[in-house]
């Protein structure tokens, strides 16, 4: 009976994350409320504040719940793969970053955050969080950036740290822009033609392809 129990707590978690991300994509966070999507997830208020304390705590848990998989897959290709050189791994990084939209969950997830959700009040903590892992991402990036220099992979007159910063926001630019659905980055060949251009930018000369 209390395993029973714990997979029913589980599936109504399950129901209660899939509504949340539909209404809060339909609605936008700030016009949503725990009744609102207690009604589409056929559930209470209350089971609603068993498995999450409130708003904020869901989002996080949507988010979570969506993304932790796919970090633990792109830190793999950018830090610990190691049959492939500094810049392959980095290319490879990008690439499957950007492909991840392609997963609906992921990509309504990420609608949510850069369209639909406003970083005001209590959520101005979350746009802090937000710029923190931008800046382990960049740290991730300048230790990549770094063995490709020790590699004579790295164009001498841009440091580890510069190339880091130009790759995060190349990305999030390309990223925004496709979750804006702008047709030019709609085909995969186009998407992974840019992030090679960037890869080359960043390349010492006598080692581009």
């Amino acid at each position: 009976m209390a395993r029973r129990t714990k997979e029913e707590a589980e599936q109504t978690r399950a129901q209660i994350l899939v509504a949340a991300r539909r209404v809060f994509h339909e609605r936008g966070v700030s016009h949503t409320t725990l009744e609102h999507i207690a009604h589409a997830a056929g559930v209470t208020r209350g089971a609603i504040y068993w498995h999450f304390a409130n708003k904020r705590e869901l989002l996080q848990a949507l988010c979570d719940d969506v993304t932790i998989p796919f970090i633990d897959r792109l830190d793999y290709t950018l830090l610990q793969d190691c049959g492939t050189d500094a810049l392959t791994r980095i290319r490879n990084f990008m690439t499957q970053l950007v492909q991840s939209l392609d997963d609906e969950r992921l990509r309504t997830v990420m609608e949510i955050l850069e369209f639909k959700c406003e970083f005001v009040g209590e959520r101005s903590e979350d746009l802090r969080d937000w710029a923190t892992h931008s800046q382990e991402l960049i740290a991730k990036l300048e230790r990549t950036y770094s063995q490709a220099q020790d590699q004579g992979m790295l164009r001498a007159d841009i440091s580890p740290h510069c190339a880091a910063l130009h790759t995060k926001c190349f990305l999030s630019g390309l990223m925004r822009m496709r979750l804006m659905g702008l047709p030019d980055l709609s085909s995969t060949d186009q998407l992974c033609a840019l992030i090679d251009a960037h890869v080359r930018s960043q390349t010492c000369p006598t080692r581009a392809p």
